[in-house]
């Protein structure tokens, strides 16, 4: 549990630089076939998540817009 509570806490910066590293392991001819398979599942977890966090930014965005808008 802790785990996936660390991965909420990166930044999207954090993530996307795990991402990185998820596609060097996937581009290096070296990683087995079934290593590749786990380490796909990891980035796709990874992009779930990071779609997550820029659908909240994208939400705060709106909001301040929105205020910005009516004059709050």
């Amino acid at each position: 549990m802790p785990a996936k509570k660390e991965k909420e806490d990166k930044s999207i910066e954090e993530l996307f630089k795990d991402l990185e590293a998820v596609l060097h392991s996937l581009e290096n001819p070296e990683t087995g076939l079934e290593e590749s398979f786990k380490i796909y599942e990891s980035g796709m977890g990874l992009i779930k998540n990071l779609g997550l966090k820029i659908d909240t930014v994208e939400k705060q965005l709106s909001i301040l817009e929105n205020k910005n808008v009516k004059g709050e």
